[in-house]
């Protein structure tokens, strides 16, 4: 299976851009969860490219983790590429996926886990559910009738996109904050 962002040449600066806007040395199993946090590159693609970013001298070892295990970062060539070479990769397309490394990887650091699902119910329509936890404690959990899977599936689509800002427009309602919804920018992207 290719890599829906296309070409090589495109898989080589999207994993690039994410290690360069991350900012610190990441261990290769790192990186791949952070580029397989959307599904923009298949892992082969992903996997084949990283190796040749370091033998091109696009990447190279700066550290090792608490495992032993290298750590990773964009060398001055590489961010040469990442900042001459735009490839065919919408600039929206770069933006979505660096907002959802840098969630991942706070989400990870902080402990956070994020779930959502449908069900049917036997009443008729369907049950979106979703939660998400921190270090044991629920900080939301939701479970919302809604008259079809269509919608159902969206709102997971929607809740797995940015959960965050999910999180923070409930807190704004429930607390009487109802400009929240109208001057939050990243909730109207």
């Amino acid at each position: 299976m290719s890599s829906p962002i296309g070409n090589k040449k495109n898989v080589k600066i999207f994993v690039l851009y994410l290690m360069q806007n991350v900012g610190y040395p990441m261990d290769f199993i790192t990186v791949n969860e952070v580029v397989m946090q959307t599904d923009f590159v298949a892992y082969l693609d992903f996997a084949e490219s990283f190796h040749e970013m370091l033998d091109d001298g696009l990447l190279e070892e700066a550290t090792v983790n608490r495992d032993g295990d290298p750590c990773y970062r964009v060398t001055d060539k590489g961010a040469c590429v990442v900042e001459t070479m735009q490839g065919d990769l919408l600039p929206s397309i770069l933006e979505e996926a660096l907002a959802c490394a840098l969630r991942f990887l706070d989400f990870r650091r902080r402990g956070v886990r994020v779930s959502c699902h449908t069900e049917k119910d036997p009443t008729g329509g369907f049950a979106f559910c979703c939660t998400m936890t921190e270090k044991q404690r629920t900080l939301l959990s939701v479970r919302l009738w809604v008259d079809s899977e269509a919608r159902a599936r969206q709102m997971e689509d929607q809740f797995r996109g940015r959960p965050e800002n999910i999180y923070r427009g409930v807190t704004a309602l429930l607390s009487g904050n109802v400009n929240y919804l109208f001057d939050d920018r990243s909730y109207r992207e």
